[in-house]
């Protein structure tokens, strides 16, 4: 995810202050990690040094002052352009799990990475329950039902991915110990 072109996204409904923003991201995306404020600070000053938002105001609201901001013609642009780009599949496999397990086929051997792919998996199921009973939620907002939809397909491929290694950790044991 984009953090930049996801605040230029919310600030594309109007002025914001950081504060806001965070705030809307949280609510918008309610299965992502949640945004840091000097993370969007950062953001903003980097989206303010490149043009593509520019300050609107200042508010204090009782409390420290507040800086608003807008997007600019060339933020929206910008915008424009990355939500129409596809993403690319992930050339590499850049997974922790894969990693884990090669990474213990290598250091400490079959029994710890059979041992770690068990845990895994249980870790796993723990999780999809989880987003299960989300989606079962009579109150569930659609925004969390299709974030749980996301983050359960995901799972489930991971599910399979560890049933397929575990079936075939010895003949990798072997190829990567000979």
């Amino acid at each position: 995810m984009s953090t930049s072109h996801v605040l230029l996204g919310l600030l594309a409904g109007g002025p914001r202050h950081g504060y806001e923003l965070k705030r809307s991201h949280d609510e918008r995306l309610p299965q992502a990690k949640p945004l840091a404020f000097g993370q969007v600070y950062a953001t903003l000053g980097r989206l303010e040094r490149d043009g593509l938002v520019e300050q609107s105001g200042q508010d204090r609201d009782g409390g420290p002052d507040r800086t608003s901001y807008v997007i600019t013609e060339a933020g929206r642009a910008r915008l424009g352009e990355w939500l129409t780009e596809v993403e690319a599949p992930a050339p590499y496999v850049t997974s922790a799990l894969f990693a884990k397990v090669v990474v213990s086929l290598l250091a400490s051997g079959e029994r710890t990475a059979t041992d770690y792919l068990v845990a895994q998996r249980t870790a796993h199921i723990t999780r999809l329950r989880e987003l299960t009973a989300v989606k079962t939620d009579s109150a569930a907002a659609v925004g969390d039902v299709v974030a749980a939809d996301y983050a359960i397909a995901h799972l489930d491929a991971d599910l399979r991915w560890l049933q397929t290694t575990l079936l075939r950790l010895a003949d990798l044991n072997e190829e990567m110990n000979p």
